[in-house]
């Protein structure tokens, strides 16, 4: 177990470290101590490490992850997981907003209420979030799923391209082009897999499922006044 207490030790030093490890390193386990919202911890990794960090997070924690699996057993700031590639970030507590925005890959776990627009922009990664998002969530998104066991914000999906959204609560608005779409067998088997990855239990029959409904695709001569 390597370990890095912030208190003492310079954040920089840390995320040199972690970035150094290779794909065959043995220096597997990390552990962050006293990170008290510390900024930009844990970024930019390449490896199949695991990295706990004991406390809460500022900006943008697990940026631009491949590979790692990370923990943080506190809440996150802004941005956390940004443009994730692989691997796995888990966050006990609450998110703050942009959660997992343009990730392309891998999977985010909020075990807390992520904030608004979790999700915006992505492009492949899988989201589960615990509790409930805020407005304006999987904005644009484009590629993946956001799985949310509460209730959604307003404006859900605002012109969403392919990504799959499923909510168990309730939802407070759609967005334009967001329409709710049948949930089909193949919908309820991934669902399931997303949440058994996320340590939840949930029946994947009590969610709904919401998608886009291609009307944004292609322009329409009855709205070039709009454009």
């Amino acid at each position: 177990m390597q370990r890095h207490d912030l208190a003492t030790d310079d954040l920089r030093s840390l995320n040199a470290a972690l970035q150094a490890q290779a794909a065959h390193t043995n220096q597997t386990e990390w552990e962050v101590l006293n990170p008290r919202g510390a900024h930009a911890i844990a970024v930019g990794l390449d490896a199949p490490i695991d990295v706990t960090v004991n406390g809460s997070t500022g900006y943008y924690c697990a940026g631009m992850n491949k590979q790692a699996r990370i923990h943080v057993t506190g809440s996150a700031g802004p941005g956390v997981a940004e443009n994730m590639m692989s691997g796995t970030v888990v966050i006990d507590g609450d998110a703050s907003q942009y959660a997992g925005a343009s990730g392309h890959g891998g999977l985010l776990v909020v075990r807390g209420n992520a904030a608004s627009r979790c999700g915006i922009s992505m492009k492949g990664i899988d989201i589960v979030v615990g509790g409930n998002v805020g407005h304006m969530s999987a904005f644009m998104a484009q590629k993946g799923s956001l799985v949310v066991c509460g209730d959604a914000g307003e404006a859900l999906g605002d012109s969403l391209y392919e990504a799959r959204l499923y909510v168990r609560g309730s939802v407070k608005s759609l967005g334009a082009d967001c329409v709710e779409k049948e949930m089909r067998d193949h919908h309820r088997a991934e669902l399931g897999r997303l949440l058994a990855a996320a340590g939840l239990d949930h029946d994947p029959g009590s969610f709904r499922r919401y998608g886009s409904a291609r009307q944004l695709y292609h322009f329409h001569v009855d709205n070039a006044g709009a454009y």
